[in-house]
C-alpha cells in the first residue's frame, strides 16, 4: 500500500518537517498542495532556484512526489483565467520533469455562468490545450471528483469525449458519497477504468457546520472506507492512497502530527 499526504494538511510546516514526518510515519510520498502558505509552489525557492537540492532531499529520504495538486480548472470564465491556468500548468510540468512526477491534479471547476453542455464544451477544448503541455513529458492530468464535477456521470462523459490516455481520474472517495449521496460502487462503475489516484478523508453529517458535515479523523465518521478499500483492491487498483487533511481551510482540525500518524496507522490496519 502506497500512502501519501497532501501538504494542505500541514500549512505551517517547512520542507524538512514534512519529510521528517513522512518518513517517521511510513509514507511513500508527499503530494504538494502548496508550502508554508504559498499555493503556487513554483514561486518558492525550494521549487525554483533551489529545486535540485529539494530533489536531493526527497531522493535521500526515499520519498516520491506522486502528484502536484494544482489550482488549474478546466472550465474557465474568461480568456484571462484560461491564460493563467496555462502558465500554471507549464510551471508544474517543469517540476514534474525535475521530480519524475507522473501526475498533475486539475479541477473541473465551477460551471458559473455557463449551462452544463456549454461548460462541457469549454472543458473539452481547454483540456486538449492543457494536454499538449504535458503529453511530451509523459505526465498525466488527474481530474478530481470535486466541485461541479463530483457527479461521476459528468466526469465520465468528459473523459470519454476527450479520449486521451493522458487524462485520468482522481477519485476523492469522500465528495461523491458525502455531497450528493453517490454510492462508491456507482462511482467505480462509471469511472473505474480511469481511476489512477485517490484522495482519502472521513466526515459525519452536522447540520450546523458550514458545509453540512464535519471532517474528522479516519474511522470517526461514516464514509464507508473499508468498503471502498475492498472495492479498489478487488478491481486491481495499485495507486496511491493519499490523505487530504484540509487543515489549511479548516484550522480547527487536529494538528498534522496527530492526523498524519493516525491515517497511516488506520490504513495499515485496514489491510487486516
Amino acid at each position: 500500500m502506497k500512502l501519501a499526504f497532501t501538504t494542505l494538511g500541514c500549512p505551517h510546516w517547512n520542507l524538512e518537517t514534512i519529510i521528517q514526518h513522512a518518513v517517521e510515519n511510513g509514507y511513500s510520498g508527499v503530494d504538494f498542495r502548496g508550502l508554508l502558505g504559498e499555493l503556487d509552489l513554483y514561486k518558492l525557492r525550494e521549487f525554483s532556484a533551489n529545486v535540485k537540492e529539494t530533489v536531493r532531499l526527497f531522493k535521500e529520504a526515499s520519498l516520491e512526489i506522486p502528484c502536484f495538486s494544482s489550482s488549474v480548472k478546466l472550465v474557465t470564465q474568461s480568456q484571462e483565467e484560461y491564460e493563467k491556468y496555462v502558465e500554471e500548468l507549464r510551471e508544474y510540468a517543469l517540476l514534474c520533469k525535475e521530480f519524475n512526477t507522473p501526475y498533475i491534479r486539475v479541477f473541473g471547476g465551477a460551471i458559473g455562468k455557463w449551462k452544463r453542455e456549454e461548460a462541457m464544451e469549454i472543458a473539452e477544448k481547454n483540456i486538449h490545450d492543457y494536454l499538449a503541455i504535458v503529453e511530451d513529458i509523459n505526465v498525466k492530468l488527474l481530474l478530481e471528483t470535486h466541485d461541479d464535477w463530483t457527479d461521476s456521470r459528468y466526469v465520465k462523459e468528459l473523459v470519454q469525449r476527450v479520449s486521451s490516455d493522458y487524462l485520468q481520474v482522481l477519485w476523492d472517495i469522500h465528495h461523491p458519497f458525502r455531497t450528493i449521496g453517490e454510492k462508491p460502487d456507482v462511482t467505480w462503475e462509471n469511472l473505474g477504468e480511469w481511476v489512477a489516484y485517490t484522495h482519502w478523508k472521513d466526515s459525519y453529517l452536522k447540520k450546523e457546520a458550514e458545509r453540512g458535515y464535519q471532517l474528522c479523523l479516519l474511522g470517526d465518521g461514516d464514509i464507508p472506507l473499508q468498503d471502498i478499500y475492498t472495492l479498489l483492491k478487488r478491481n486491481g487498483y495499485d495507486g496511491y492512497y493519499t490523505f487530504e487533511w484540509e487543515k489549511k481551510w479548516c484550522p480547527e482540525l487536529e494538528e498534522p502530527e496527530i492526523a498524519f500518524k493516525q491515517f497511516s496507522k488506520y490504513m495499515k490496519n485496514i489491510l487486516v
